[in-house]
Order: structure tokens, then C-alpha cells, then sequence
């Protein structure tokens, strides 16, 4: 374990759904710019990397969230950055679409996102410093059809993040969002050809995003320059 004393010019950074897809590149992007990384998904991750801890936890389990943040403030006494990348889609048309997919969807991507920053905002409140992401997606502005309950639970997540950022400015929080567009991950992998070609048409830019692309907007995010910047989101691609 990384001692405090060693960590005083890196960022404490937690990142959810890392065991595979843009979770794991943020994850290895991080710890090879030398800052410490905490990521957790419901499988083992392939990190090896000494500046990376893995939890086996599923995002809405509250009491398993908890052990985690205690973990942090036990270690490190602190959490500069927290990246909510952890996110579930089923795409179908509304009248084919079970309640349970709905609750299921809403767990992960909203409920999720809320216990994480929660918590993260308890923490770093005590040093009056933080950055918190959340991911949203370009599915919440183009209203696709089939896409009518994960557009939903990402609109819920721009909508918590804006209110967020107002709740948390007087503790030198800042809280953004990203809408991500299609990355060619297991996330999509499922998806129709034709349903993605769909939605990249109505990009602006017109292609698929690279894990670069997003982190050079977390990076943007998390410089130290960019604390006048929050409740904001950025679509990737311009919708």
C-alpha cells in the first residue's frame, strides 16, 4: 500500500467500472501519469500496476460503497477525483421494455452515480477540494428511439450533476458531466449496425469516439486551472 507520506503530489483518484471498456484505459491512463488509482467493478481487473487497488463490488450496493470510501479516507486521508464511468444500456422499444430492465438500468446508471458522489463529496469536503465526473451520454439530447429508458437514466444524471455542483461549490467541489458518444466497447457490441450508424449521423462530428477523446475532457476537468468550471456537460462529437 502507498503510504501518505509518499502521495502528497499525486491525485487520490477513484474510478467505477474499471475492469474492462474506458474504466480500464482511465485506469491505466492515471496510474501511468503517476497518481493512485482506486477502481472497482463487479469482475476481476487485469491492472497490474502498484499504484492500483481493485474492489470486487457492485456500484449499488451502499454497504460495499462504504467499505470502499473507508478504505480511502484510511489510506490516503483524502480524494482528489472521482470518475463515474460505471453504466449499463439495453435498448428496445418502450412497449417491449419490462420494468425490471427499467429498475435495473436506473440502479446502475443513476443510483450508482449517486451513492459514489455521496460519499466522495463527504470526503472531499474536508479538504475543500474536489472534482467529481459523471458520464452521461449524447443519447440524453438526440431523444433515439429504443433508447427511450438509458437516455432517461443519463438525462437523470445531468440533471442530479447540475444540482450537485450548486450544492457542493461552497466546499471547492466542482461536478461535470460527459456525454459520451458511441466507443467501441462491450457496451455497444450488441447493438445493430444499422442503430449506430443511426446515431453517429446525427453527430456532428461523424464517428465513433476514442478512449483519448474522453480523456483529454476528464483531463480538462481535473486541471487546476479548471475550478471555475462546473455543472456543465460536454457531448462528445456536438450534437
Amino acid at each position: 500500500m502507498i503510504s501518505p507520506v509518499n502521495i502528497k503530489n499525486q491525485k487520490i483518484i477513484l474510478i467505477t467500472g474499471t475492469s474492462k471498456g474506458i474504466g480500464k484505459y482511465l485506469a491505466e491512463y492515471y496510474c501511468g501519469k503517476g497518481h493512485v488509482v482506486t477502481g472497482c467493478s463487479r469482475n476481476d481487473s487485469e491492472i497490474k500496476n502498484d499504484n492500483y487497488t481493485h474492489f470486487l463490488l457492485d456500484v449499488t450496493d451502499e454497504k460495499k460503497v462504504k467499505e470502499l470510501f473507508l478504505h480511502i479516507r484510511k489510506n490516503y486521508d483524502r480524494l482528489d477525483v472521482l470518475i463515474n464511468n460505471a453504466g449499463i444500456a439495453s435498448m428496445n422499444h418502450v412497449m417491449l421494455t419490462p420494468s425490471e430492465t427499467v429498475n435495473k438500468i436506473f440502479e446502475t446508471n443513476f443510483t450508482g452515480t449517486f451513492l459514489f458522489c455521496r460519499e466522495a463529496a463527504k470526503l472531499m469536503s474536508k479538504n475543500k477540494s474536489g472534482r467529481i465526473i459523471n458520464f452521461s451520454s449524447v443519447a440524453a439530447d438526440l431523444a433515439i428511439e429504443g433508447e427511450a429508458i438509458y437516455a432517461a437514466s443519463k438525462s437523470a444524471v445531468e440533471t442530479f450533476t447540475k444540482i450537485l455542483s450548486k450544492e457542493l461549490s461552497a466546499f471547492g467541489i466542482t461536478a461535470n458531466t460527459i456525454g459520451l458518444t458511441p466507443v467501441k466497447t462491450d457496451l455497444i457490441k450488441n447493438v445493430p449496425v444499422v442503430k449506430i450508424n443511426n446515431l453517429l449521423e446525427k453527430l456532428t462530428v461523424k464517428r465513433f469516439a476514442e478512449f483519448t477523446d474522453i480523456s483529454n475532457v476528464t483531463d480538462f476537468f481535473i486541471r487546476e486551472e479548471s475550478n471555475f468550471i462546473t455543472g456543465q456537460n460536454i457531448n462528445l462529437g456536438g450534437v
